[in-house]
Formats: structure tokens, C-alpha cells, sequence
């Protein structure tokens, strides 16, 4: 099992950007253990999911 990151971490990722609470790809896949070209494949491939 992998360990649980800090809440503060990831509330310091976190971007205010137009209004909108958004974190970045590098960021994200980061939080995954994934390389960012890998984690962008995979959001493509689940259009139909929202992450909003």
C-alpha cells in the first residue's frame, strides 16, 4: 500500500485559475505515481467522465 500524502501538499497544488479550483497534469500524475504523458492518455480516453 502506498502511503497517504498530506492533505497540505496537495491543498498547496491546488490553483485558483478564473474562478475555477484546478491542479496541474504534472501535479496530478505526480499524485498518481504516473508519468504525465500516461495520465493525459488516460483523460483523453475517459471524455465521457467529467472532472468537474
Amino acid at each position: 500500500m502506498k502511503d497517504i500524502i498530506p492533505a497540505e501538499i496537495i491543498e498547496n497544488k491546488i490553483l485558483l485559475i478564473r474562478g475555477y479550483r484546478v491542479m496541474l497534469d504534472t501535479d496530478l500524475a505526480k499524485l498518481y505515481g504516473v508519468p504525465t504523458k500516461v495520465f493525459n492518455q488516460a483523460i483523453k480516453r475517459n471524455k465521457a467522465y467529467p472532472l468537474c
